[in-house]
């Protein structure tokens, strides 16, 4: 009896390391077949010296350290001219790429051939190449070389949107320097908004990313290329757990922009927007719903404009695609060939809006008329909502082009736990779903007395350049 028992343990826990080896991947074989397609960048810059006369950093340039402490610390140029200090000296940095055509085009990131004077790219076979840049998308982080070769080793693109968040992927980099170093990990999280970064739907991953390794392929198990590894997340500048990648098919219409045209032409409709939380969502009258991007401010004579938007509308749809978060519009527009006509879906006052749009192109920024000084004048007693406020000067509004508003003096109460502060101008209050324009202190007053004590407020206030919704939880 003892000797069945002891059989049947035995084939019990036999079955569970087969299963278990079993589940485990096996990456030889797809390292093999792709590791050859991808290259190791080299960059070389001339700088200025240090007022010492030595280079900037505490790393030798050879040291795998010295890429990190070249992106990452501020420089500290020397004085041209001052005894013992060189005019300049050479800084090399490292990055990876990918071929992505047997005759020599390689995609790897901005910033890694950024302000280079010259770009060397080595193969696995270690011939090395003078690459030229065909064209650089800071937007994206995505840069497109080219070298004079043929018959290369290429990558097969795969489709990231058939990731699914959970399942193993590769990267394949020279981290701090080492070629074609191998990591592995699984998919974090799929779409995710980074700040600054308002057109890249990021992959997150945990494979170990490190310095060197910018630029590189993220495959899946079938050994497609699903991602431009691009950024860390970091208290210590190596990796700890949190990696983001460009998806591929992005990467990819960035590339034949530049292919085509040395640059990429976007689309824009000129508006602020931003998150709709459960608080606006109710001020706007959707309820439980937080879909959409709230907007806040309408560039005066831009495509939005002209198309009758206005701040206080909620973008719920883009040319029939939705705006789940305010993060999808600038990706949607922003790949919207500009001059088209696109039709948007907004929320306004209770009830759904469809206005047609003729997308525009993006230029450089400008800058919004600036406000100019508020006087401060003697303590007053505060409103419901915590605020001291004053009506706004004929001098003032002529700065801000607007045609009323109240300028915040103080904050207090339970305005001081929300977003407000003094030098705010409060241009309008959002009450069931509707936009009303603050025109006086006393028509604000009023509007406020007709909200219960635990209702919460929400405003359009001006701060500087930038206009915002702000909710102010509960009514004193």
């Amino acid at each position: 009896m003892k000797q069945w028992v002891a059989a049947f343990f035995f084939v019990v826990f036999s079955l569970q390391v087969h299963a278990q080896n079993r589940g485990l991947p096996d990456f030889t074989d797809l390292v093999e077949k792709q590791g050859p397609a991808v290259v190791s960048i080299n960059t070389t810059q001339s700088v200025g010296g240090n007022a010492r006369g030595a280079q900037p950093f505490p790393f030798d340039e050879n040291d795998p350290m010295f890429e990190f402490f070249r992106r990452f610390m501020p420089r500290q140029p020397g004085v041209p001219g001052s005894p013992g200090v060189p005019r300049s000296f050479e800084s090399h940095a490292l990055g990876s790429g990918f071929i992505i055509g047997a005759e020599g085009y390689i995609l790897t990131n901005a910033h890694v051939v950024d302000s280079a004077d010259e770009i060397m790219v080595r193969l696995t076979d270690k011939r090395e190449f003078k690459a030229r840049v065909v064209g650089v998308d800071k937007r994206t982080d995505v840069a497109l070389l080219k070298i004079e070769a043929s018959g290369l080793p290429s990558v097969r693109l795969g489709d990231p949107n058939a990731l699914k968040v959970g399942e193993w992927v590769v990267a394949i980099g020279s981290s701090f320097g080492f070629d074609n170093s191998v990591t592995a990990g699984i998919v974090s999280a799929k779409g995710r908004s980074l700040p600054q970064e308002n057109y890249v739907p990021f992959i997150q991953t945990d494979a170990a990313v490190n310095p060197g390794n910018s630029g590189g392929p993220l495959f899946n198990m079938r050994g497609e290329v699903v991602g431009i590894n691009s950024q860390i997340y970091s208290r210590s500048g190596g990796f700890m757990g949190i990696s983001f990648a460009i998806p591929i098919d992005v990467a990819m219409e960035v590339q034949n922009q530049l292919r085509a045209n040395g640059k990429v032409s976007r689309g824009r409709i000129g508006v602020v927007i931003q998150e709709m939380t459960k608080e606006l969502a109710e001020s706007f009258g959707l309820g439980a719903k937080t879909q959409g991007a709230a907007v806040n401010a309408v560039e005066k004579g831009g495509p939005a404009d002209k198309a009758g938007i206005e701040a206080g509308d909620v973008i719920i749809a883009f040319n029939g695609k939705p705006i789940t978060n305010s993060s999808d519009l600038p990706r949607i527009v922003g790949a919207t060939k500009p001059g088209s006509k696109v039709t948007l879906q907004l929320w306004r006052k209770g009830s759904t809006k469809d206005v047609t749009v003729v997308v525009g192109e993006i230029v450089e920024e400008k800058l919004a008329a600036r406000a100019g000084k508020n006087s401060r004048p003697t303590e007053r007693a505060a409103n419901r909502l915590g605020l001291v406020v004053s009506e706004l000067t004929p001098e003032q509004r002529r700065e801000l082009k607007v045609g009323g508003g109240l300028l915040i003096e103080d904050v207090r109460g339970n305005s001081s736990r929300a977003d407000l502060r003094p030098g705010d101008v409060i241009l309008a209050l959002i009450s069931r779903g509707e936009n009303i324009e603050i025109k006086s202190a006393e028509q604000f007053n009023r509007l406020l007395g007709q909200f219960d004590k635990a209702a919460n407020v929400t405003l359009l206030v001006r701060r500087g350049e930038q206009q915002t919704f702000v909710t102010i939880k509960g009514v004193s």
